[in-house]
């Protein structure tokens, strides 16, 4: 009986490899440094990862399902919906002054693969698609589903935005928390 792959080294290959996609990139990080970095044999690697897309998709939805409890968390720690949107724009002030900060793995992960059919480009996809439905959910404790639907779309682009502008060391964050403050706001008054 062949045993299955041990879920540690897995999890330890997927943050190795986290590491390495976020400071180098995707296609300039191969197989073998992520192999020598992560101190794991080749068979090993492909019997958790057969492939490098793989791989790369389970990266993206590792990084997806931490920031999910990060908002989960976040959520709970404000009452209004006004609230709980300004703890995601803290959030992200928090992340752009940090050490750990190179950007938006899921815009780096669309730049390098933007074939809208590639499994890579689909996992970002869903990871955006599911930003703004959570934000969405938020929105509609207070607006119509489709000012909703409208102002998360605007939020998420104000912070896709802000998020450039700090990868480009120009903070863009209070900008775009006003910008914010203002979409909601004006969804609140009937059109």
């Amino acid at each position: 009986m062949m045993s299955s792959p041990t879920p540690g080294k897995r999890q330890h290959v997927v943050d190795t490899a986290y590491t390495l996609f976020k400071r180098d990139g995707f296609h300039a990080t191969g197989i073998d440094r992520i192999i020598a970095e992560a101190g794991i044999a080749k068979m090993t690697m492909y019997r958790h990862f057969p492939s490098k897309d793989e791989l790369i998709v389970e990266v993206l939805e590792h990084r997806a399902r931490r920031f999910e409890r990060q908002l989960d968390r976040l959520a709970q720690e404000a009452a209004t919906p006004e609230q709980k949107i300004g703890k995601i724009f803290d959030w992200h002030e928090r992340w752009f002054r940090s050490d750990d900060f190179h950007g938006c793995l899921f815009a780096h992960a669309l730049a390098e693969f933007g074939d809208p059919g590639h499994p890579v480009f689909k996992a970002v996809a869903r990871q955006k698609n599911a930003f703004k439905l959570h934000m969405q959910s938020i929105l509609e404790k207070v607006m119509a589903p489709k000012q909703a639907e409208s102002a998360a779309a605007a939020l998420l682009m104000l912070i896709e935005g802000a998020t450039l502008m700090a990868q480009m060391g120009q903070p863009a964050i209070d900008d775009a928390r006003k910008a914010a403050a203002a979409i909601i706001a004006s969804a609140h008054t009937p059109q």
